[in-house]
């Protein structure tokens, strides 16, 4: 597996965003089979797990804590805060007392007794950015965590939280069809040397190709929300699907190996975090690591899937309001 630098970690070219087997997409699969999973993506060289006290309101820490605590010396662990389910609605608090309480919560379910990598899952904008990175920086001088992330912020926002305490990682959506990122915060990650980690990079599973009717998403399946899943916006977005089968092809590896390569090839500093609930798919992704693509590659698959060709909003009104990040 290639490997990639992330603050002071060498982690795997691409890691593991654990949420689906717990959370979001509908009935997770059994826990024996997301522990089956998780313990395969570390025989196949994943060393970075990502998880979040959010995801299942804990069950998911629970299953990752569970299962890959015998191995934890093998592998990059990465867990999130100030955002989380309180009496079975998610809540976002980012108070330095409540992100301290979280962490002990997580460091009993994750069976360790450190994370290496601890994001602020959303900026809580009652709260001021600088008092909850605080909180994570005095977690880091406890030894309760190594680094500090942020998630779905502006590069305004990181650099005022990079001024308080160094942030190892920025966790936003980054994919062909998600630009935001070129909006600053990719240059920003590049220029203060932070990790960028994109999170549905496989666009929550459209780019796989695998996903034609969006009719059939369970009832609380969390993309029935969203403004690019609406039936006629999908239909729209599917006709760009056949051009992009057609590079796969050119590029000689699946539609799901071509979106990831593109990520990997937009800077060294980006490490994707595809999650799935199949070991096939699993096996899949990880092979975009050996997939190169020339310019010319790079310059069609631009034009083709972007933000003007890409029909509706990534979130509803109501979540964007809660986030950070750049817009177009």
């Amino acid at each position: 597996m290639q490997q990639r630098q992330l603050g002071p970690f060498q982690v795997s070219a691409i890691g593991l965003g654990c949420m689906n087997l717990s959370h979001a997409y509908g009935a997770p699969p059994p826990p024996e089979e997301a522990a089956r999973l998780l313990l395969r993506a570390l025989d196949l060289g994943v060393t970075l797990f990502d998880t979040a006290a959010l995801y299942g309101f804990g069950a998911n820490e629970e299953l990752v804590g569970r299962t890959l605590a015998p191995h934890r010396a093998k592998f990059t662990l990465a867990s999130k805060c100030g955002m989380q389910g309180v009496d079975g609605k998610r809540v976002i608090d980012g108070r330095p007392d409540t992100l301290k309480k979280t962490c002990e919560d997580s460091l009993r379910r994750l069976r360790t007794e450190v994370i290496d990598l601890y994001y602020l899952h959303r900026w809580d904008k009652q709260v001021p950015i600088e008092d909850s990175v605080g909180a994570l920086a005095d977690l880091v001088r406890a030894g309760k965590i190594r680094t500090i992330g942020l998630s779905e912020v502006s590069a305004a926002t990181l650099r005022r939280a990079h001024a308080v305490h160094p942030v190892t990682a920025l966790q936003n959506e980054y994919s062909l069809w998600t630009r935001n990122a070129e909006l600053g915060t990719l240059e920003a990650t590049r220029e203060l040397g932070i990790v960028f980690v994109a999170f549905s990079p496989l666009a929550r599973a459209f780019l796989t190709g695998k996903l034609r009717d969006v009719g059939g998403l369970d009832d609380k399946d969390i993309r029935r929300n969203m403004p690019r899943f609406e039936p006629d916006n999908y239909a729209s977005n599917l006709k760009l699907l056949d051009d992009f089968e057609h590079l796969a092809r050119d590029a000689n590896c699946t539609m799901a190996q071509l979106a990831l390569a593109w990520l990997l090839a937009r800077g060294d500093h980006v490490v994707p975090i595809p999650g799935t609930t199949k070991i096939e798919h699993l096996q899949e992704n990880l092979g975009a690591a050996e997939v190169r693509i020339n310019a010319e590659m790079m310059a069609r698959l631009d034009a083709l899937i972007n933000e003007q060709t890409v029909s509706g909003n990534r979130y509803a009104e109501a979540t964007r309001r809660e986030i950070d990040t750049e817009t177009f």
